[in-house]
């Protein structure tokens, strides 16, 4: 068994990191700077151009606006493209919406914890109530 789950572990550890990383805000901005950070590095050394080039082409790349003023033509700088591009749309985008649409959708008038024990516990004398009231009618 231990075997037959063991090839799950990158994807359960991949899981809890994009977990962490879209519940903090800190963490998110951290990636995406991380991110950008790597791509201008790798631009830079597949593509042969200058590091204030690469982080432009990147930022350029990532916001996925794509000016064609600057592109990479080797294939392994194509490929960084394509992973940064796929990144951005896939990953960092929808976390950055959905942080924001978690914010706005907060429900204020939520129970606290305290009010849904003491609902609870009420709910259990009633049920108890009901129940002694059962019991009386029927014996």
């Amino acid at each position: 068994m231990h075997r037959m789950t063991s090839w799950l572990l990158p994807f359960r550890l991949g899981y809890r990191a994009m977990a962490w990383i879209a519940n903090s805000p800190k963490a998110l901005v951290g990636f995406y700077l991380s991110l950008l950070a790597t791509a201008s590095l790798l631009y830079s050394t597949f593509e042969h151009k200058g590091l204030a080039d690469s982080v432009w082409w990147s930022v350029v790349t990532a916001s996925t606006v794509g000016y064609g003023d600057t592109y990479p033509t080797h294939p392994a700088g194509r490929i960084v493209a394509g992973v940064l591009i796929s990144t951005m749309v896939l990953l960092v985008i929808p976390l950055v919406t959905a942080h924001f649409a978690s914010k706005l959708i907060v429900d204020h008038d939520a129970f606290k914890h305290e009010e849904q024990e003491e609902m609870k516990n009420n709910l259990r004398a009633i049920r108890a109530w009901v129940d002694q009231q059962d019991r009386q009618q029927v014996g």
